[in-house]
């Protein structure tokens, strides 16, 4: 029996899927098995190849003078491992979240590299703002206005644009205890600029009185993941060690980086997609209608509105699609424009499709596919609805019949098979 049309055409689909998701779903996981900081993952993606002198070169475009960046291997805990260190004058300015802002967009950085360091900047000035009770803008940073911050995340971002990294994600993060020392006197360890960034994601403490996730390396992830939790399915291209700059009894105090490409596990169906979420309470049905429709034509896989309670006791809703991790951008701009929304959370997760196949029958002369499986058999809903309008027959009777031509059709199959 030849295959028909629509199964030769589904197949080359998936083909072209699989090869869309391999060539551009560079993914990029942070193992903070012990702790993260702005320096570790400079030094960690510096390691697995990005290029020196071009991370050099786009950090000179700083409006930041008399510095240099310090790059060495170093042994930690018998891991050879990568350590930077900016050496730069302290020049007293403490600079707020807009100086920031501004010094980074007056350069010609890329796009993303741009960005992505502008996110983690207002990650850092949402997280100061809430502890202190200020408004963002009018947060003035302290030891993270330094140059070595402002280096560390834009050499951070610039290293994963060079290295072509699409999404960053990370394993539960590690943070210290007791007590750290900070420009405002004894703080808790972790920090509460730590504890605001890492909110919603993954922590586990060790027992040690160092400091070892920073407010910096806090906002990198905080700003910027998409997904907190294990090695998600990938094949590995290449991975490196950033060093930190104290020493642990524990374990080596060092963040490695593993980057590859997101995998679809051909045989058990297995792929990992990009969940997207927001909460909404100023809209209205309409909108909430519009807002599915644009997300589907985005090429969204599903997208759905869920009735929630809110804070203050307020009903709303959460808005929620799923798609390729190379769709996640587009998606999220959907979902920021029809909704106006001030935030979409992102996540990645797997799902499992069974494999299927696409026939077509007849029912009342008119085409109606047939989606079918080793499990069960459904006709497409939108053909039988047109037969149903078109013929005047129940819908249920449709969908019956169809069901009904698809079975006559496989026993015809299995017949002339065995012939």
């Amino acid at each position: 029996m030849k295959p028909d049309f629509e199964q030769e055409q589904q197949e080359k689909t998936m083909d072209a899927t699989k090869e869309l998701l391999g060539r551009g779903n560079r993914l990029a996981w942070f193992h903070c098995f012990s702790g993260i900081a702005g320096d570790m993952a400079l030094g960690a993606l510096l390691d697995a190849g990005a290029d020196r002198e071009a991370v050099s070169d786009m950090l000179a475009r700083l409006p930041l003078k008399g510095w240099k960046l310090e790059i060495s291997k170093v042994v930690k805990g018998g891991i050879s491992a990568t350590h930077v260190r900016v050496d730069a004058p302290n020049d007293g300015t403490e600079r707020t979240h807009e100086d920031l802002a501004e010094m980074v967009e007056e350069t010609n950085l890329p796009a993303p590299v741009k960005q992505m360091a502008l996110d983690t900047f207002t990650a850092l000035a949402e997280a100061e703002g809430e502890i202190h009770g200020l408004d963002p803008s009018r947060v003035h940073f302290h030891e993270i206005s330094g140059y070595d911050t402002v280096v560390d995340v834009v050499g951070v971002a610039a290293a994963l644009w060079l290295l072509g990294v699409d999404h960053i994600a990370s394993s539960p993060v590690a943070v210290g205890s007791g007590t750290v020392l900070t420009r405002e006197g004894l703080l808790p360890n972790p920090a509460p600029a730590v504890v605001s960034l890492l909110k919603d994601v993954p922590v586990h403490g060790v027992d040690t009185p160092l400091e070892l996730t920073t407010p910096t390396g806090a906002a990198i992830l905080a700003a910027n993941a998409v997904n907190f939790g294990p090695l998600p399915p990938m094949v590995i291209e290449r991975s490196g060690f950033g060093a930190g700059s104290m020493d642990t009894d524990i374990q080596p105090n060092v963040l490695q980086v593993v980057i590859g490409r997101v995998t679809v596990s051909h045989q058990s169906g297995m792929q990992t997609l990009a969940l997207l979420q927001t909460n909404v309470d100023d809209t209205t049905g309409e909108v909430l209608g519009r807002t599915i429709s644009e997300l589907m034509a985005a090429g969204a896989y599903d997208a759905w509105v869920t009735p929630v309670v809110m804070k203050k006791g307020r009903p709303g809703y959460v808005v929620e699609a799923i798609g390729e991790l190379s769709l996640l951008d587009s998606l999220r701009e959907v979902m920021e424009k029809e909704t106006g929304t001030f935030g979409v959370r992102s996540v990645l997760c797997e799902r499992y499709a069974s494999p299927r196949r696409i026939a077509q029958v007849e029912v009342a002369g008119m085409p109606v596919r047939i989606k079918f499986s080793s499990k069960r058999v459904k006709p497409e809903y939108d053909d039988a609805e047109a037969v149903a309008t078109a013929t005047g027959l129940p819908l249920r009777e449709v969908l019956a019949r169809a069901e009904r031509a698809w079975a006559e059709r496989e026993l015809e199959a299995a017949k002339e098979l065995f012939e």
